[in-house]
């Protein structure tokens, strides 16, 4: 015979505030800060600028800016990476607060699929030749949900 303990709300309440703690110290603030470094890097290179000029005709598509595109490509890595370069291209004055609304949900679609392919598909014993597939498949969504939000926000 096996005795339950019953936990009572506060305690269950702490538990999860303490998991919630190390998940994002651990695995979500190092993504952010990274992002961070990362543009501050492409900004005093002046490397985000070019990426902004080269990447400006394919994101006009989507009424972005051309370094919108900087936020697409650190959320196929990460989606804790994608909003700090989210975060930090509306601090340095590069989006507005109408851009990152419409590009959230692509974010979230990207879903990360790098980190993906390693931790889920892998063990899963998913089949590499699908990996294209399902990466193309997270990319499309989100850019689609680019142009629905333009039409929603």
């Amino acid at each position: 015979m096996t005795t339950q303990t019953h936990k009572n709300v506060m305690d269950l309440f702490t538990d999860g505030a303490k998991r919630g703690f190390t998940i994002a110290t651990t695995s979500l603030l190092p993504n952010v800060v990274m992002a961070f470094v990362i543009i501050q890097a492409l900004k005093v290179t002046g490397l985000l600028e070019v990426v902004g000029k080269v990447c400006e005709p394919i994101m006009a598509l989507w009424g972005l800016p051309g370094e919108a595109a900087t936020v697409l490509l650190a959320s196929v890595m990460s989606m804790g990476g994608g909003v700090g370069v989210c975060a930090s291209l509306i601090m340095a004055g590069t989006l507005n607060g109408h851009d990152a609304t419409v590009l959230l949900p692509a974010i979230y679609l990207m879903g990360n699929p790098v980190q993906n392919v390693g931790r889920c598909l892998g063990t899963a014993g998913v089949l590499p030749k699908y990996y294209p597939h399902i990466i193309t498949i997270c990319v499309v969504s989100a850019l689609l949900s680019i142009w629905v939000m333009q039409l929603i926000v």
